[in-house]
């Protein structure tokens, strides 16, 4: 018998608060925000910690007080405490440079019933402000445990990862290393205080054993170590960059990140990739596109 724990609370949620824009956000980037950027997500890239330009996942900076509102025009508030980031997909149109004045903005488009939980998707837009495309992203967040009852509108684009790939060697294997204070220097270069990131007491309260690391910034470890290894270090290469997050990733852990060439069609060529610690996927699904 299922224990009541696990069993799916049904919610209705809001379907009018689909296809909304919230307002528009407004993020002037410095050449200091990006080095800080840099610098807090291990990033060995000299152009990126010169803050000369952003490195990929740095474009949730700009973005990340739109990402909220959508959620909460279709979920209600008090099934707040069960939502965690599932997955996150980037589509860029070109690299941030440093003196831009971005304007972004997000709306809900659809949410998935699940047996384990209710997925929303986000669609956020970030633009220059004569209306220049900078890049589009994919936010999935999930409730834990929570039935929405039905499936509407659309889901985030497809990134899977082919399990036929394990019967071949990866391309790339690049160790990496969470620093004890990593999330303390990634939660002000990213603008992302949840105290789960940064209080030992509040984290234990929620059921973990301590403080944990931002996903973004597993993300962030993740496109560096593509970006060095298949586009000779060139952030503009990148055209798009998703993940799904699997497991929860702690400050002093050992990570690996295994790189998988796919394909190649029209002058962007596509790879797999996944990062672990030890036996555990962390980040799943991995799928980077690069301009050859």
């Amino acid at each position: 018998m299922t224990s009541d724990s696990t069993v799916a609370r049904l919610v209705e949620f809001d379907d009018a608060g689909l296809e909304t824009w919230c307002e528009e956000e407004r993020f002037e980037v410095t050449a200091e925000r990006i080095a800080q950027y840099a610098a807090a997500t291990n990033d060995p890239i000299a152009a990126h910690l010169e803050g000369a330009v952003a490195p990929p996942v740095f474009a949730i900076v700009p973005v990340f007080e739109a990402i909220m509102m959508p959620v909460i025009d279709v979920a209600p508030m008090d099934i707040f405490g069960r939502v965690v980031h599932g997955e996150q997909d980037f589509h860029f149109h070109r690299a941030i440079r440093p003196g831009e004045r971005l304007v972004s903005r997000a709306k809900a488009v659809g949410y998935t019933s699940r047996s384990t939980g209710t997925t929303i998707t986000i669609r956020i837009e970030c633009r220059t402000e004569t209306g220049e495309p900078v890049n589009d992203q994919y936010l999935t967040a999930f409730f834990r445990n929570i039935d929405a009852g039905k499936t509407v509108g659309e889901a985030a684009p497809v990134h899977k990862f082919d399990e036929r790939l394990r019967g071949r060697d990866p391309i790339a294997v690049v160790a990496q290393h969470v620093d004890h204070d990593q999330t303390f220097r990634y939660a002000p270069a990213s603008g992302d205080p949840v105290p789960l990131h940064l209080d030992e007491q509040v984290a234990k309260d929620a059921g973990l054993p301590g403080i944990i690391a931002h996903g973004l910034c597993t993300m962030a470890f993740a496109s560096w170590a593509v970006l060095t290894e298949v586009a000779v270090s060139d952030v503009h290469r990148m055209k798009r960059f998703a993940v799904r997050f699997a497991k929860l990733v702690f400050p002093g852990d050992d990570l690996t990140t295994r790189i998988w060439k796919t394909a190649s069609a029209g002058g962007v060529t596509s790879y797999a990739f996944e990062t672990v610690r030890g036996d555990d996927i962390v980040l799943s699904d991995g799928l980077a596109e690069i301009a050859d």
